[in-house]
Formats: structure tokens, sequence, C-alpha cells
């Protein structure tokens, strides 16, 4: 069935033949989105508590408030023929560029890939995904990448142009990001034993072959030796205010320094090739999270690492792109490997190869005394953070459907158990939602606790109540899920339009009391922040947590497996209890509730369906 939306005759690209017909992203009706609120808050308070909020959202949406004169403004704004989408800016600086603290562990993510059973050596693996990565940039440069869609309509195409050639670049109070001529800047970036090389992946006007990538990243390790450089990337991990300053002090300690750090910014992407070699899923992940910190720059959207042992993954920087689209350039990268689907080019060499160049940045006193302090906040920060992976097998996808379940569903609801066995309690919980189908659009967040999920938890946990209550409680909550996720796809969520409507608010205009009530900040306070994406090629996806006292939980629903990665603080506090291993203790919450789910969910197959 063709998609409804039309195709635009004069697109610079198949590509971008629907981006200019693609809706723009709504503003909901207000009073629905109270409503919806109140429904989303009520199991997350008491009643004096919900009292309070009520009141609040009645003044707020009264006739002639200022809610109404609120949501006139956002409604004005989303109808501007020069905006886009009336919460692109808004979003990208108070969610991203105008945030502060380090984009390590807060705003970073990213992806373990499985072993490369045919490339075990580092320069062979890394030159293998930097080809498959060229493959990908060429589509988004001659703008022929196929189109995504969702439910048989195309998907926003646009974030795709901040992937290759891209940085954010530190700057006071909010930061930019910057774009290259992805053209003319053919080169990379490899850093090893903490120094920058620049290779170009073109000679003489031809593409270098995966067999040359490999000698050039061969010949970075073996000028790299042994000694590690002056760990200038380490400044990438410190506070955004920070790292301003130390880039102004890297930019006065020398004159070759802006044309050095340039060549970094513009390159397609980078290549950190670690010298230590990770075993386990945790050790994995943790590698690719953070590293040591000092052979990477987190300002790149696009962070390859491939390590000693030849395992690799990916670490992505968020400000400008979600994890949907990068996971499509990774997935794509490692199903092309698997399947030998990519142009390797000639194993031969040519001998006219130049040798890659270090990249050289000149340090003074005060920038050193910058990376000493960031070499000092990064420790200190990692040394606070935990990280686990469950990877439950035998229940994936494959298995959870003969459930009859969505695989999103099922997972939210293991979290939901497993948060509830360790604390007794349900908390405010957020789901990314992905709202591409509109022009430039990005996430909403499905609110995932609901009066139904606190009766099905509580109910798991009743020995009293029969399984066949456990079920269709289990039932009805999946519902109310999978109801809220199609109101956040559709942009009809509460979150975003709540965040317009503050947004809307005048510089000498008082706060209404539905943004001051406390219930306000208590249910948006998100304690599990969670997100899931599919790959059969990951061994691994996640991020940090949000908030101090709460987990990210980042999720894989695979054919064969269920993998959650748990990560939060190590001292976790939560409402002045101190929880020593919290999340080594979560994930045993989460591999008890994939039990609990898969025993209870298998005694209602007939027994000729379970063959």
């Amino acid at each position: 069935m063709a998609p409804k939306t039309p195709i635009d005759p004069n697109a610079a690209g198949p590509m971008f033949q629907y981006q200019a017909n693609l809706p723009k992203l709504p503003v909901p009706e207000l009073n629905r989105t109270i409503a919806m609120y109140l429904k989303s808050v009520r199991p997350l308070l008491s009643d004096a508590e919900y009292q309070k909020t009520e009141q609040a959202a009645k003044e707020f949406i009264a006739p002639g408030g200022l809610g109404q004169e609120l949501q006139k403004r956002l409604v004005a704004r989303a109808q501007d023929p020069n905006i886009v989408n009336w919460m692109e800016e808004w979003w990208l600086d108070q969610a991203y560029m105008g945030y502060r603290d380090s984009v390590v562990i807060n705003v970073s993510y990213f992806f373990a890939y499985k072993d490369d059973k045919l490339r075990k050596k580092p320069a062979q693996r890394a030159a293998a995904i930097t080809t498959a990565a060229l493959e990908f940039k060429k589509d988004i440069v001659q703008k022929t990448l196929p189109i995504e869609y969702a439910k048989g309509e195309p998907l926003c195409m646009d974030s795709y142009k901040y992937m290759f050639n891209n940085c954010r670049i530190p700057k006071k109070p909010s930061d930019i990001e910057i774009s290259f001529d992805p053209i003319e800047n053919t080169h990379i970036i490899v850093i090893r034993k903490n120094r920058f090389y620049f290779v170009d992946v073109v000679h003489n006007g031809q593409q270098l072959s995966t067999t040359e990538i490999e000698q050039q990243f061969q010949r970075v390790i073996d000028l790299a030796g042994q000694d590690k450089g002056l760990p200038l990337g380490v400044l990438t991990t410190e506070n955004r205010d920070n790292w301003t300053d130390a880039r102004e002090a890297l930019l006065a300690a020398h004159g070759e320094n802006k044309a050095a750090l340039e060549k970094i910014e513009s390159a397609s992407f980078v290549v950190c090739l670690d010298d230590y070699s990770p075993v386990t899923r945790d050790e994995l992940s943790r590698a690719c999270w953070h590293g040591d910190g000092r052979n990477r720059f987190f300002d790149k959207p696009l962070q390859f690492a491939v390590f000693e042992n030849g395992k690799a993954g990916f670490i992505g920087e968020h400000s400008c792109m979600d994890g949907m689209v990068t996971a499509r350039l990774n997935n794509y990268i490692c199903e092309s490997l698997a399947k030998n689907k990519v142009n390797h080019g000639t194993v031969s060499v040519r001998p006219s190869l130049p040798q890659p160049v270090e990249i050289q940045l000149y340090a003074d006193d005060a920038v050193k005394g910058h990376i000493a302090l960031a070499e000092k906040n990064f420790d200190a920060a990692i040394a606070n953070h935990d990280l686990t992976v469950l990877a439950f097998n035998g229940l994936g996808k494959n298995q959870i459907k003969k459930f009859k379940c969505s695989p999103d569903g099922f997972a939210q609801m293991v979290i939901q158990l497993a948060y509830y066995k360790m604390f007794g309690v349900s908390r405010a919980t957020y789901e990314a939602g992905m709202t591409r189908k509109f022009q430039r659009g990005r996430t909403e967040t499905n609110r995932t606790v609901s009066n139904e999920s606190i009766a099905f938890v509580k109910a798991m946990e009743d020995p009293s109540v029969p399984d066949t209550e456990k079920i269709a409680l289990f039932r009805t909550a999946l519902k109310a899920q999978g109801a809220y996720m199609g109101q956040a796809t559709n942009a009809h969520g509460v979150d975003r339009h709540l965040f317009g409507l503050k947004n809307s608010l005048r510089p000498n205009e008082t706060k209404p009391s539905l943004f001051t009530d406390p219930s306000f900040g208590k249910t948006s306070h998100w304690y599990l922040s969670t997100s899931q994406l599919a790959s059969e090629y990951f061994d691994g996806y996640g991020w940090g947590q949000v908030v101090p006292d709460g987990f990210g939980i980042a999720y894989m629903v695979n054919n064969h497996v269920i993998q959650f990665n748990v990560a939060s603080v190590k001292d976790l506090t939560i409402d002045g209890k101190k929880y020593v291993n919290g999340t080594v203790h979560f994930r045993q919450a989460l591999e008890s509730a994939c039990e609990d789910l898969r025993e209870l969910l298998s005694n209602e197959i007939p027994a000729q369906a379970k063959l």
C-alpha cells in the first residue's frame, strides 16, 4: 500500500522525496493533554497530593486563564511558516546544547558489537568497520539512503545530515553544532595511545580499499608505540563550561592548535584503537560507554571503538541524533560485514599511500592544568557509576510473540515488576517514543506507570492471587502501555506539550501553579529512564541514569534473548535509604521478573503450541 504522504518532485534526492510533505509536529488540544496528565500522575500520588494537582490543573485550563493564553502562543508558533517544528530549537538547547554536565554518562550512549569471527585483529576489524561506514556515508551524501517507514508511512530523514563530518563545539551558555563539507573532508581521525592521527581515506581520487585502510591502522598502531601521549581527548569528558574554558586555553596556547582542532572536528568520524581487551559483556559495555576517557573525543557524533582483542563497539554523541538513527548505521555496518555485502576493493596496496600524520596539539601549563582537572573529574565520576548486563536467553521476540504480547510492552512490564520486587513501590518511568513521522520529529515520553501496571505488579507479588487473574491484569497493563505509546508516537503525549507551554511563558509572567506544584516535579523525576532497540548484531546498548537516584535501563528484545543494560550511581540512595550494589541487585530483580513472567505465561499456552 502506497504511503498517504505525497512525493515531492523537487526533492534533492530519493532520500528526501517525502520530506517536504511530512506533517508538521502538532500542538495537542489543551484539555485533552491535561486530562492525560492527571490520569498519568494519579497512580504516583497520594490522595492529598492528587487533590492539589487536580486543583492546579483546573486553574490552568480555566477559561481566560494563563493555560489558554499559553496554548494560543504555542499554536501560533507551530503555525509560523518560518518554523519547521515548534519544539526543535527549544529541545535542542534545553535537553542537549544548554546542558552543562559532562556528556559522558549523562548524554552519550553506546552499542557493543558481537564478535566478528573473521576479523580478530584490531587493525583488520577497524578497517572493515570503516569501509562499511563509508558506504553508508556515500548513501547520505548522494541522498540515496533508503527511507525508513513506520506502519507504511515515511519517517523524517533530516537528522542523518548530522551524522558524518559533524561536531559539537563547547560554548557558553549553550554549545553549538558545526557541520563540514562531507565531500571535501574525506579524512577520518584515528586515536591510539591518546594520540590523534589524520588518515585520508581517499588517495589520488580513489577511496582506500579495506586492505589499505587496515595497513593505515596498523601504521598508526606502530607509530603510536608504547608511550601514551598527553590525553587531550579527556577534555571532552568535562563539564561543558570547563571544556569551553579549556578549549579557549588550547587555542591561545599555540597558533597551530586551531587548524589541528579543526582537523578533528571536520573528520567523517573517529576510530579509537584502544590498548586493552575487554572480555565479558559488562567489561565491553563499560569500555564502549566511556573507556578510560583519554583515548576518545566525545564531541564527535560517531566514534567507533576497537579493542586489542578485536572486540568493537560505538559511542554516540546524542545532541542532534537519536539512537534509532545511529542504530541503523551500526546495524548496517555489522550486517553488511557478516553477510559479505560490502565492496572491500582490491587486496593490493598502492605503494604511494602516504603515512598517517599525527595531529600536533601544543599544550602550555594552563592547558595541562585543565587536563589534570578533567582526568580527576572523569575518574571520580566513573568510580561512582556501575553498569551491568542481563542477557536472559530463551525469552526473546520469538517466544514473547507466542505469548501474544508486544515485545516492547513485555519488556516494560518486566522492568515494572523488577522495580516493585526490589523497592515495594512503583515510581515515575520514562520510555522513549519516536515522533519521526513529523518533520524533524524526535521523541516523546511514554509514561509507563499506570493504575493498570500497579495492579499487575501487586498481584504478581501476592501468592494468594490466582494465575488467571495475574494474566488478565498483565494483559490489561500491556494494553494501557501500548495505548499511551500509540498517543506518544502520534505526538499526543503529555510531556512535550507541557514543555512547549512552559517555554511559551514570558520572562515577566508568574509560573502557573501547575508547574510549581511539587507533584509536577515528582511525577517527571524519572527513576527509570528506559528505551529499546533491537539488533541481532549487538551484544550491548546503554547509557546512564538521568537522575542520581534512578536507573538507566536500555533493553533489546532480539529473536532469542531479552537483554537489559542497567546503569546507576554506585552509592545509590533513594528516599534516604542506601542501596549497596543496587545496580547488580536490580539486574537480579530483572532476572527474577523474567522467570516469573515466563512461567506464568507458559502455563497459559496450550500444550500443542509449546512444541
